[in-house]
């Protein structure tokens, strides 16, 4: 009989020290191939491997993509790429944003409980924001296993407490316990896969392709959800409203990925990003204008030199208004 042998985990913010506690808490035997994602920023490389390996009994890397999955070893999502699952293999690709985040913690955990079912114990940790609720919904729709370090005990509860609202975890425990947990949860049978409606399947598949690198567009993203007058904040393309359950997402036709929280936090900041680019343009119109009025000036054109610097102070005054609006 099958067991619990493939465990997702995904952390944000705080999620350093946290992983570091939890490995050093697994026996040199653990029967489990370990799947870990972290948020790291982009360009630079990931210590992350280096001290889980050092922090506990199991060998950590950075996977190949293709690389085959073996029990008792931990991988860990390489800086900018998503880590999927698939066909006994660890896929490492660079597909659209989830989140916001590359790696994405809901990419791992679609793909693991698309391709393995109730053998999956999903477990997500401190941070930030909202990755890893749909990854969650995913793995106990299709009947794994869901955990969730207590909020209460999280450096930063975000994360945790949004799975919380939107899925019916298994369990809930602090960071001390988790390591004993996952210890017994690995020697359980499990229970047979819960059957999914197509629908979810379906969906799924072509979130899984996106994430995989293969063309969002060619593979039918636009017929997964219902059409929304929102457009996404990364590239501007239209986004499809997805539900799960009580959770609501978008996705653009592109493939770019969103909770509502990470979808108000990328709107907000794309709005203020405009907001500085119209101050950049009320400011060079400024010394435009101030600059021509100079010549004109020196040309002997007094009317025109006087209309300009009109202009150029009308500019200025509206440029002095938005910049307070920015800094309110």
């Amino acid at each position: 009989m099958k067991k619990h042998d493939i465990i997702v985990i995904g952390s944000s913010a705080g999620g350093v020290f946290a992983l570091k506690e939890l490995v050093g808490s697994l026996p040199e035997d653990f029967p489990a191939a370990i799947f870990i994602v972290q948020h790291v920023a982009p360009n630079f490389p990931s210590f992350l491997p280096a001290i889980l390996g050092k922090g506990g009994k199991l060998k950590a890397t950075h996977p190949q993509d293709g690389e085959p999955i073996r029990a008792g070893h931990i991988y860990i999502a390489p800086p900018d790429f998503h880590m999927l699952i698939e066909n006994d293999c660890v896929l490492v690709r660079r597909g659209p944003k989830e989140n916001r985040f590359r790696p994405s913690i809901d990419a791992l955990f679609r793909s693991a409980a698309y391709n393995y079912g109730s053998r999956v114990i999903g477990v997500v940790l401190t941070g930030m924001l909202d990755d890893g609720s749909s990854g969650m919904w995913s793995v106990k729709r299709l009947g794994g296993l869901g955990i969730i370090q207590q909020p209460e005990d999280a450096k930063y509860p975000s994360m945790p407490q949004s799975v919380l609202d939107y899925v019916d975890v298994d369990y809930i425990v602090p960071l001390s316990d988790l390591g004993k947990l996952l210890s017994k949860l690995v020697q359980v049978p499990t229970l047979e896969m819960v059957p999914s409606e197509s629908p979810d399947l379906e969906r799924m598949k072509v979130e899984i392709d996106t994430a995989a690198q293969r063309n969002a567009f060619e593979e039918g993203i636009m017929e997964i959800g219902e059409l929304s007058p929102l457009t996404c904040p990364e590239c501007n393309g239209v986004l499809l409203k997805l539900k799960e359950g009580n959770l609501i997402r978008y996705r653009c036709h592109t493939g770019h990925s969103y909770q509502a929280t990470s979808l108000l936090t990328g709107i907000t900041e794309a709005v203020e990003m405009k907001l500085w680019e119209a101050l950049k343009s009320l400011e060079e119109r400024v010394m435009l204008l101030e600059d021509c009025a100079k010549e004109n000036q020196l040309n002997k054109n007094a009317s025109a030199a006087e209309d300009l610097a009109e202009k150029a102070e009308v500019a200025r005054v509206r440029a002095k208004r938005l910049r307070e609006f920015l800094f309110e």
